[in-house]
Formats: C-alpha cells, sequence, structure tokens
C-alpha cells in the first residue's frame, strides 16, 4: 500500500477503534483519545509497515486493553 491510501485509510481505522474503547470502557471520546494516543499501539498503527491496521476494531481494541492491563504490548506473532 502507498503512503497516501494509508494516510487515508488510517483516520478511518482510528475512528472505529475510537468507538470501540467509548462504548467497551464508558469513557469520554477526549479520555479514549488520550489513553489510545499515548499508547504503543497508536505507535504501531501510524507505522504501516507494522500491518497492525489490518486487524479488526475488536482485534486492536483487544490488543489496547491487553496494553492497558499488562502495561505493554503484546502483538500476535505470524
Amino acid at each position: 500500500m502507498d503512503n497516501k491510501q494509508f494516510e487515508a485509510i488510517l483516520p478511518l481505522i482510528i475512528t472505529r477503534l475510537l468507538q470501540k474503547i467509548i462504548e467497551q470502557m464508558e469513557i469520554s471520546e477526549n479520555k479514549a483519545f488520550s489513553l489510545l494516543y499515548h499508547s504503543e499501539l497508536y505507535l504501531q498503527l501510524n507505522n504501516e509497515g507494522t500491518k497492525v491496521w489490518h486487524y479488526s476494531a475488536d482485534k486492536l481494541f483487544a490488543l489496547f486493553d491487553e496494553e492497558l492491563t499488562l502495561g505493554r504490548l503484546e502483538l500476535p506473532e505470524y
């Protein structure tokens, strides 16, 4: 995927993930964005090469929740 395509799809993925965080954690949009923005998952999502953006919103939320619980991000291995 070229950079322009990635930049176009990333906001959609982040929006879906933020909606999932808000619903599942029952927190405000601002709090959800702050938590996500400061997470390792967010850094990985912004790196097209990691292919983390391929995951569904449910899988991304599970990774996010796990990162909050464990204090570190553990991405699945292929």
